[in-house]
């Protein structure tokens, strides 16, 4: 299998809070997308493995993702070990993907930092060829190292190197989000408790942060990323005669 782009989350939600809207840009454009749960949420105060799960599969249907993956590192621990980075190793070296997305260099949930730091040193371990690995026949894996890394926004904000458009995509990302209806709009918590991310505001809170980068970069809705190792390397001024926008 091979892919455009692998995202890398610590938890199921992650990629659709991060970078929903720029996987359904994506997906949409053609382009093939996986994403890596590198946990399965248990940890948190709202719903069950086997609910993120579902919820999961819902948010891939909407986005257009046609390869997720949960790796089950463990919901609050995560640790850099090199039996963790292998399992990373095997799902790189088996989708090959030019680009990779992870999350935030550090954030306010502690798991956010560690897994970025996890994925990034199993990224760069992925292209040493001493480093055996083989896909689920036994086969000896050839190594592979993706030509891009970015940083996805989570909680705490950074200076983007740049911002992406998903002012057509808002809505896509919207109801990817809403499908983990155990985590946000929780309008009757029920038994379980109110938690940061299951009130209204934390959503409405979302829509401005995308706004808010929209409008920086002349769009109606944006995301924003951090290129990792910068500066960010361009062979051409393509890019820049794709739009003119509003500022």
């Amino acid at each position: 299998m091979k892919l455009d782009v692998l995202v890398f989350a610590s938890h199921p939600d992650d990629a659709e809070l991060g970078c929903g809207g720029t996987i359904a840009s994506l997906t949409k454009s053609g382009k093939k997308v996986g994403v890596i749960d590198l946990t399965k949420g248990e940890m948190g105060s709202r719903g069950t493995e086997l609910t993120r799960a579902k919820e999961a599969e819902k948010a891939n249907e909407v986005m257009g993702v046609s390869f997720r993956v949960n790796l089950d590192l463990g919901d609050s621990l995560l640790p850099n070990t090199r039996e963790n980075q292998i399992k990373i190793i095997e799902q790189v070296r088996k989708t090959r993907p030019h680009i990779c997305i992870t999350g935030a260099p550090f954030d306010r949930h502690p798991d956010h930092g560690k897994g970025t730091s996890l994925v990034l040193d199993a990224l760069f371990y992925s292209g040493l060829r001493k480093i055996p690995t083989s896909d689920e026949a036994g086969t000896p894996q050839e190594p592979w190292r993706p030509s891009h890394i970015l940083h996805y926004m989570q909680d705490r904000p950074f200076d983007p190197d740049f911002v992406y458009d998903i002012s057509e995509h808002w809505e896509t990302k919207k109801q990817a989000i809403l499908a983990f209806n155990t985590q946000f709009n929780v309008e009757e918590p029920g038994n379980e408790p109110e938690t940061y991310i299951s009130s209204e505001n934390y959503f409405k809170q979302l829509e401005a942060r995308a706004r808010y980068f929209g409008h920086l970069a002349g769009f109606t809705h944006g995301e924003a990323f951090k290129y990792y190792l910068s500066p960010t390397p361009l062979r051409s001024m393509n890019v820049f005669f794709e739009h003119a926008p509003k500022r």
